[in-house]
């Protein structure tokens, strides 16, 4: 087993204690901290072609969101344990055990949601967040990328279900999502080291688990949560970057950026010739992009 060390060269490994147990994150840099939380089928590698870079001018925390890559993966039923609320305390446990009360966030898919609801909840210890192909509640978009779409229903869906499906062929399941959410359709992009700690992270039925559970408590619980906060007209108040992969969210289609204006006063957007991982398709494009908003 890798533990992948070689693909974030200077970066300090840590088991954090943190309200899910242990959560696993790589530290290193110099600067105003940052942290980094990851999508759907992947971990903290999926930063590994950028995150170097942003440590020359951030402390940079790439971790794994609970229930993936290494860290604690908590037991829930009806998504409890998988709310975002519950990963966000995560992301605050982490950075308060580093030393950082305050700090920035980039947030990719899922990771993205945590962000989020971490900036509604906890406005005062975020000084600036991006979110990385996300809309900020689902519906409009639902068009945009009907496998994808597919797909979140799916994991949804009741246990065990979609747990005894994946469980027949995980890596078979996991190589299709991230293929067909790229834009070239290809596995090539993520190359083999990154692909075998995705894959590693996901051949484990108790993870299964816990990414349903996570996409359960996304059409319930944090829905539920975000439409208690619009009713309430709550928003982000700090400075938001919104990244989206050409191929993920059109130009063409519904206004990725008009939704998001709905949440901030402060939004801005940058387009990326990407589908789902701009940080793996178009690292160079998408750094630029980060340090110019950070």
């Amino acid at each position: 087993m890798s533990d992948h060390a070689h693909l974030f060269p200077g970066f300090a490994s840590h088991w954090i204690d943190a309200p899910a147990g242990k959560i696993f994150a790589r530290v290193h840099g110099e600067g105003r901290p940052l942290v980094l939380l990851h999508g759907f089928g992947e971990t903290h590698v999926a930063w590994r072609k950028i995150a170097s870079a942003l440590a020359k001018r951030f402390t940079v925390v790439a971790m794994d969101l609970r229930g993936y890559g290494w860290s604690s993966v908590p037991e829930s039923e009806k998504g409890k344990n998988y709310t975002k609320r519950e990963m966000a305390a995560d992301v605050i446990a982490v950075m308060e055990s580093l030393g950082h009360v305050r700090f920035s966030l980039v947030g990719h898919d899922r990771g993205a949601r945590v962000g989020q609801r971490l900036a509604l909840d906890q406005p005062g210890r975020l000084d600036r967040i991006a979110f990385i192909n996300i809309a900020p509640i689902d519906d409009a978009f639902s068009d945009g990328d009907l496998q994808r779409v597919g797909r979140a229903r799916f994991l949804a869906s009741e246990a065990p279900k979609p747990e005894e499906l994946i469980g027949l062929d995980p890596i078979g399941f996991l190589d299709d999502a991230l293929m067909n959410a790229t834009k070239a359709k290809s596995l090539e992009i993520f190359g083999a080291d990154a692909l075998a700690a995705y894959r590693q992270a996901f051949n484990d039925p108790a993870r299964i688990h816990a990414f349903c559970e996570d996409f359960r408590a996304g059409t319930t619980i944090d829905r539920e949560h975000l439409e208690a906060d619009r009713a309430e007209g709550q928003k982000l108040v700090m400075p938001t970057l919104i990244i989206a992969g050409e191929t993920s969210f059109p130009a063409n289609g519904p206004s990725l950026i008009a939704a998001w204006r709905e949440w901030g006063d402060d939004v801005v957007e940058a387009r990326v010739d990407s589908g789902l991982y701009p940080m793996e398709e178009a690292p160079a494009e998408t750094l630029a992009v980060l340090e110019e908003f950070l």
